[in-house]
């Protein structure tokens, strides 16, 4: 993805990060793919990942 491309991206905190402010992460969702960031650290390489394995992480993590 280009450096242009990850600026047009509207990051979102997870909800279940916490508001102490160490323990945040945040998911951008563009066609296909979500994008997945440590909120401390938004200039690092995010994570990419398919649609339908984000969805799977979701089910996989919720259904606890």
């Amino acid at each position: 993805m280009s450096t242009e491309s990850r600026r047009r991206l509207v990051w979102h905190k997870s909800s279940y990060s916490g508001n102490e402010g160490g323990e945040c992460v945040e998911i951008a969702v563009a066609p296909g793919t979500v994008h997945v960031r440590d909120s401390k650290d938004v200039d690092r390489p995010h994570l990419s990942v398919h649609t339908a394995g984000w969805a799977a992480f979701v089910n996989f993590a919720t259904d606890r």
